[in-house]
């Protein structure tokens, strides 16, 4: 009926593919992509939070993730706003 192993295994390649894609991948040097590639990584940790139904950890994870994107993203338009060469 319903298959756990499957979100497990979905955010453990959610996990690799972000992490990759956020060292290596297209784009690495615009800070906006790299940041949208650490989220692909942050949602496959969250899959694999949901597979072993840690519920604390889960809406912990999420709510520090949300903040730290805010933050970062801030950082960066300021940086593009003083001129500074990311």
């Amino acid at each position: 009926m319903f298959d756990v192993y499957i979100w497990f295994y979905t955010g453990v390649a959610l996990t690799i593919m972000g992490s990759l894609g956020t060292a290596i991948g297209p784009g690495v040097k615009d800070p906006i992509i790299r940041t949208l590639n650490t989220e692909i990584a942050a949602v496959g940790v969250s899959l694999i939070f949901l597979t072993y139904n840690h519920t604390i950890a889960l809406l912990t994870f999420i709510a520090a993730t949300a903040i730290i994107t805010m933050i970062l993203l801030r950082a960066i338009v300021r940086l593009e706003e003083v001129g500074a060469e990311l």
